[in-house]
């Protein structure tokens, strides 16, 4: 639909309020809030993310980009609701305690929320028990850690030795700078992903399975 893909468009540019000019007119004409969603909003914030993976585009414009898709959301939100779309997963994100960065985890939150999931964002210099409220607080799909600092990856072993102690279901994804597949594997957490992207595909995926 030509509406549809303008609006895709200029969500790549990061053209927010005409992102909600499109939004509201798609939905004065009877477009289901679904199919906006996903074919106009999240369909462009897809693109954005295959291109920061390929190094084609850079974090400004992704942030720029996100900002233009929560203003179409804005005005989506209600009419989502209204309609009983679900979303496809739950996600609760955090920087993990004694570490303050949050760079990577805004972006992380971004690309997720750009796939569809719902993410809970606990900010920074969380705790293991904060992540294990939260998650069982909105019955959360998947626990994600971030780290910036070597001191502070200790912390994620906390976590998942704090959720799989209590026997949770969620599945525990990790990342930052300093963090590699080695210590993921040797810590037990279930995924480790080099970048926002390949971890929002990864999460889309542990939801869906």
């Amino acid at each position: 639909m030509a509406i549809l893909e303008e609006m895709s468009t200029l969500l790549q540019q990061g053209r927010a309020p005409k992102v909600k000019e499109l939004v509201q007119q798609a939905i004065d004409e009877g477009i289901s809030p679904k199919q906006i969603l996903e074919e106009g909003l999240l369909s462009g914030m897809s693109v954005i993310g295959e291109k920061f993976k390929n190094n084609e585009v850079f974090v400004p414009e992704v942030l720029i980009a996100a900002r233009a898709m929560n203003a179409g959301i804005s005005i989506l939100q209600p009419h989502l609701v209204s309609e009983g779309v679900e979303s496809k997963g739950k996600v609760v994100i955090g920087t993990v305690k004694g570490d303050l960065h949050d760079i990577g985890k805004n972006l992380v939150k971004m690309m997720m929320e750009g796939k569809g999931l719902e993410v809970i964002d606990l900010g920074v210099d969380v705790s293991p028990e904060q992540f294990v409220e939260a998650a069982k607080e909105h019955d959360a799909d998947i626990i994600a850690c971030s780290a910036l600092l070597t001191t502070t990856m200790s912390e994620m072993k906390n976590v998942v030795d704090k959720v799989r102690g209590e026997g949770m279901r969620q599945k525990i994804m990790i990342g930052g700078a300093p963090v590699t597949q080695n210590y993921c594997d040797s810590i037990g957490a279930d995924s480790y992903t080099p970048d926002a992207a390949s971890a929002a595909d990864v999460a889309l995926s542990f939801c869906t399975a």
